[in-house]
């Protein structure tokens, strides 16, 4: 019986976990599947910001329905490794974090309003975790661009801390940006892609996203 139910234990946690096996070729076929186009003109009045807070396929599913948000890329950035695979950042060895890169019209929205949506969509207290994923690879990161998005991070960061918001320390990363490596095509609108296949989307992503819009309702795009 203890067998059983340590099994089932695995299996659930696989379940509800990001670090999944990389997919076959079968089930990367990305034929009839919507996949970014990164080389699209960019608008005036845009800027990058770049946020770590726990599995890409949750984060990219929130931030990409923000107006303003022009583009937002899963990848990996903050490690030593140059282009690194999903496989290798996913042994923890590489040093980089499944990440988010996120252009922004500055004009519809401000570095701050996406901070208070990192913030508000993950929980910074957690060292090297966000529920069942776990490994420094889903590290709270804000990898800054800018003299200005620092200042912005830190002082966020303390205020959050002296309020009492969280129960416990924020151990969130603010560490300046260095390179940032776009996942494989299979990670891009992940969600968008697997709603309906993978179990993964349906337990832990659906939920947050159903949240992440009952809150933000009035930053959404049009139509979302």
């Amino acid at each position: 019986m203890k067998t059983i139910v340590t099994s089932g234990f695995v299996v659930l946690t696989t379940l509800l976990s990001c670090a999944q096996k990389t997919p076959t070729n079968n089930s990367i076929n990305m034929e009839n599947k919507k996949i970014k186009n990164t080389e699209t003109p960019l608008p005036e009045h845009t800027e990058t910001a770049t946020f770590a807070n726990g599995c890409f396929w949750c984060t990219e599913a929130i931030f990409e329905e923000l107006d303003g948000v022009v583009s937002a890329t899963s990848g990996y950035t903050g490690g030593q490794k140059e282009n690194p695979t999903y496989k290798q950042i996913c042994t923890g060895e590489t040093g980089h974090a499944e990440c988010l890169q996120i252009v922004y019209d500055t004009s519809k929205i401000t570095f701050d309003e996406l901070l208070e949506v990192f913030w508000e969509t993950h929980d910074p207290t957690t060292l090297n975790r966000q529920g069942a994923d776990a490994g420094t690879q889903y590290r709270s990161g804000i990898f800054y661009h800018t003299q200005e998005q620092k200042e912005k991070a830190e002082k966020y960061k303390t205020e959050l801390d002296k309020s009492g918001a969280f129960d416990r320390p924020i151990v969130t990363e603010i560490t300046a940006f260095t390179k940032f490596y776009p996942a494989e095509d299979y990670h891009q609108q992940y969600f968008e892609n697997n709603e309906n296949s993978n179990p993964y989307c349906t337990i832990v992503i659906r939920p947050k996203l159903d949240k992440f819009r009952k809150v933000f309702k009035e930053k959404l795009k049009k139509g979302n």
